[in-house]
């Protein structure tokens, strides 16, 4: 006769730190709040929950009987606590010191908040580097969690993965536990008779076990799951048939641990699970990756070719986005000076920064969403705040690792980083009264769910799906697809930041311009300028190409000079080429809430103003108006940046800044002189 089955099942809540209250609101409502009740029916229904530390902070301070549940359910035994780090850091991305410290700061709080300090850890995002044991161990971590796709492309077989191994890193110990694919994509999307199925699959004649460990949201937050969880009845019913089933055993992954023998040694490369490094991986990638998949017939991958074909890692968001990298970056800066500032709310600032939610992107919105880039910026700058209290000075600096140096230019107002690689443009515009970045844009790029959209006909609905047998899950529902969502579908050939340059001619406009397929004859957007400081000034210098029939050399020299509300500028352009071109001075500026901005007083929508030196952005988020001032007559063109991005709801249009084309006709030579400056309101 079989033994019972050890049913080893967790739940990760998690919220993005200081999203919108009106998510958490719904996440408690739709989901956590009803989860927690239905389980406190239910105490000998074992289970373990991670949740992320400022999550748990709402919970205990804006919904206390939620709060006052989940400490009832520790006390009695019934769930059992994990840790992490407590502002949901991907532990790999984070230096180590302040990687215990997260850890420490969360292990802390939940001890005092349950009465029981957690022994294993929940990795965010499943993200796993073996380097990462000695400051898990050193924390009193003793053992974790991750998919069963980590063991299998190491070239374990799924038969094998019914109970941890142990792994090492320097001669300590970790416990790793593989989260079966087959019970994530069951429950809570499959019917309970399924899902009761899939459990007992695990049934061997001696030591059963069957791991789950996944996003609380699942049940009741993702699309059509709150009425197929909640309203149908699906989880109390679960939980009766699990309780009911003399096969299966609810237990703790902490007494499994220390009652039941490991399965071997094994050891894991970087990796998280498969659909990250799917992700993680450039368009053109991820689209040959899935071509190579379907040829190969799935069957067989997920046999076979899954111990061979990989994704990306993680870190490639890191290489595939310039805006994650700087974020990323400019973190690690901030952290190697923690210990020297030594100040309280500069570290809880920078913790704040860590969160993972603004870096990556796949099926949720995470780098595309402004709000989370805006608040990792407001973390930022209330440490760059701290670090240049009383300091006005240009300094050379690299944190983003690449082959030209960037500037930071810091003021008593303001925060300015300029970088030479990228046509020297202005690339952070920090204003420190308000926390906000004017410069925190994201450049339109192609992604690999691009293809769905392009291929998509007659705005399919979402099927409807057969609830006695099951409901969709993120990965396999169609999603409606708007004409307006396929015309924004382009792509930008330069990052979207400010003061890049194009020579264009008579044939640019609003619409080529909107569209980025105006016709480019330097080589200046893009291109790398050399860099110089002197005292209380900037320079960059080009001598690049206006190109026709043949290059025509050319001299492109900008100066920025900072002043105590903004900058000063000049530029200066010398061509051997006697063709009328249109010199192109392109800005992007990013706000929080465009319908709270004006441009010379009328609401801010795209449009054109001919023969202007001036234009005043009023922003009413900030209370800042921001002035752009030439000695040159121009034409200016303006319109939203619109990206294209997928999340759990489906396709999302997302204005991530506006962009300004300043048109400055000319013939060999040029030069402008003008200003930016931010008043008060």
């Amino acid at each position: 006769m079989k033994q019972k089955t050890a049913f080893l099942f967790g739940i990760h809540m998690h919220q993005p730190v200081d999203n919108f209250a009106w998510v958490i609101e719904k996440a408690v409502t739709t989901c956590y709040g009803p989860f927690f009740e239905i389980a406190e029916r239910y105490p000998a229904f074992k289970f373990s929950v991670h949740c992320s530390g400022w999550l748990l902070e709402q919970i205990c301070d804006g919904y206390p009987e939620l709060f006052a549940r989940m400490q009832r359910l520790a006390h009695q035994g019934t769930i059992e606590l994990f840790g992490a780090g407590f502002y949901e850091p991907i532990l790999s991305s984070i230096p180590s010191p302040d990687r215990r410290s997260q850890i420490d700061l969360l292990s802390d709080t939940k001890e005092s908040y349950f009465g029981k300090r957690p022994k294993g850890v929940w990795l965010t995002e499943r993200v796993w580097e073996a380097s990462l044991i000695p400051d898990l161990y050193a924390s009193g971590i003793r053992y974790t969690v991750m998919d069963d796709y980590h063991f299998l492309c190491t070239g374990f077989d799924e038969a094998r993965l019914d109970g941890y191994y142990m792994t090492e890193e320097s001669g300590m110990p970790m416990g790793l536990f593989p989260i079966s694919k087959k019970l994530r994509y069951a429950i809570p999307f499959l019917s309970v008779e399924k899902s009761i199925e899939t459990i007992k699959s695990y049934a061997r004649e001696n030591d059963s076990v069957a791991i789950l460990f996944d996003d609380a949201e699942k049940f009741g937050m993702w699309p059509n799951t709150h009425k197929w969880v909640y309203e149908k009845g699906w989880l109390a019913s679960f939980i009766e048939a699990v309780l009911s089933d003399e096969q299966i055993e609810p237990m703790h992954f902490g007494s499994y641990f220390a009652n039941h023998r490991p399965r071997g040694i094994a050891y894991l490369p970087n990796v998280s699970y498969y659909e990250m490094g799917e992700w993680s991986l450039g368009a053109d990638d991820a689209l040959s990756l899935e071509l190579l998949i379907k040829e190969m017939e799935f069957d067989y991958f997920e046999s076979k070719g899954v111990k061979f074909i990989k994704g990306g890692i993680w870190k490639n968001f890191l290489v595939k986005y310039a805006e994650s990298n700087r974020i990323h970056k400019r973190m690690l800066e901030l952290s190697l000076l923690k210990s020297q500032i030594n100040n309280e709310i500069f570290t809880q600032n920078l913790y704040r920064l860590q969160t993972n939610d603004v870096l990556w992107h796949g099926v949720f919105g995470g780098l595309y969403l402004p709000n989370l880039r805006d608040n990792a910026y407001r973390y930022l700058i209330a440490c760059e705040t701290i670090r240049h209290q009383g300091i006005n000075s240009i300094t050379e600096h690299n944190p983003e690792m690449d082959p030209y140096p960037k500037a930071l230019v810091a003021t008593d107002a303001h925060i300015l980083r300029f970088d030479a690689q990228n046509g020297g443009q202005l690339i952070e515009f920090d204003c420190k009264q308000s926390g906000f970045n004017w410069q925190n844009t994201l450049t339109r790029r192609k992604e690999a769910y691009h293809q769905k959209i392009l291929q998509a006909h007659h705005n399919p609905q979402t099927p409807q799906t057969h609830e006695s047998d099951g409901i969709d899950t993120i990965h396999t529902v169609d999603h409606r697809v708007e004409q307006e969502v396929r015309d924004a579908l382009v792509y930008d050939w330069y990052l979207k930041h400010s003061f890049i340059d194009h020579i264009s001619d008579a044939s640019f406009s609003l619409e080529n311009f909107k569209q980025c397929r105006f016709r480019e004859f330097g080589d200046f957007a893009n291109q790398p300028f050399e860099m110089t400081i002197e005292s209380d000034r900037l320079y960059f210098e080009r001598n690049g190409g206006i190109y026709l029939s043949e290059k025509y050399p050319t001299t492109m020299q900008k100066l920025f000079i900072p002043t105590k509300d903004g900058f000063e500028f000049e530029i200066t352009l010398q061509s051997e080429c006697d063709t009328l071109f249109n010199y192109a001075l392109e800005l992007n500026l990013h706000f929080a809430d465009y319908q709270a901005v004006t441009i010379n007083d009328a609401p801010l929508k795209e449009g054109t103003l001919v023969s202007i030196n001036q234009f005043r952005l009023f922003d009413a988020y900030t209370q800042k108006t921001i002035v752009f001032t030439s000695d040159t007559r121009f034409t200016l063109h303006y319109a939203s940046l619109l990206s294209v991005s997928q999340s759990e709801e489906g396709y999302e249009l997302t204005i991530q800044a506006f962009s300004f084309a300043l048109l400055f006709p000319f013939e060999r030579q040029l030069k402008l002189f003008g200003d930016i400056k931010v008043e008060n309101v």
